[in-house]
Order: structure tokens, then sequence, then C-alpha cells
């Protein structure tokens, strides 16, 4: 899978929020300052192109929705931060954002209760 350019991930975000949409109900959606029109049509192209986004016609317009789902754009993002950054280790991974974000141990608690029932389904 492809790697998205962060103007990329927005309208993905966007998609995965709305489930579909025309160019103009993306760009409401947007933050202001508000992209121009053709600035989101040539980037939903683009997801298109890269196989993250699909369409339908609808009048003489299209409705994209997303072909990729958020969680598997998720896991495969991660998997590269974890393997480019941390030699792949999870625990490197932790360990580093323990000491640089001030984790609470409550925070810590919560995400060892979520490991240990992944490990126990």
């Amino acid at each position: 899978m492809k790697q998205l350019t962060k103007a990329e991930e927005d309208i993905m975000q966007v998609l995965w929020d709305l489930g579909e949409g025309n160019v103009a109900a993306i760009i409401e959606e947007l933050p202001d300052p508000k992209p121009a029109y053709n600035t989101v049509s040539t980037i939903v192209r683009i997801l298109e192109s890269k196989q993250f986004v699909d369409y339908r016609k609808e009048g003489r317009g299209h409705i994209y929705f997303p072909k990729v789902k958020k969680p598997e754009y998720s896991n495969q993002s991660i998997n590269k931060l974890v393997d480019g950054y941390f030699q792949g280790s999870f625990k490197s991974m932790v360990s580093f954002f323990m000491k640089k974000n001030d984790i609470s141990i409550q925070e810590m608690e919560s995400v060892l209760n979520e490991i240990n029932k992944k490990e126990k389904s």
C-alpha cells in the first residue's frame, strides 16, 4: 500500500468520516481556509490513481468513497513508523512515547488492559 501525503490524508480522513461525497461535500468538511475546488478535485483523482478512492457517477458528477478502510491504512502507517524509527520494536516505540509525552500511569494501565484483552481473544 502506498503512503499518502498530508493533503491526501486530510481528504481521506474526510471521506472516512463521511463515507462518501462529492468534491463540494469534501471541501465543506475541511477546515478554513478552504482549498480551491480544483485542488481538492486533483487530490481526489490522485487518491483514485493510488486506489484509495473509487467513485460512482451521479448525474453529471461523481460521488467518491474510500476503497481502503481507515484501520487498514492506520495499521500500515503504524508498522512503517515502528520499522522506520524504532527498528521494528513496539517496546521501543512505547518507551519513547512514555518518556516524551509524559504518559500517566492510568493511561499506561489502560493500554496494558487493551493488550491483555487482545491476547485473550
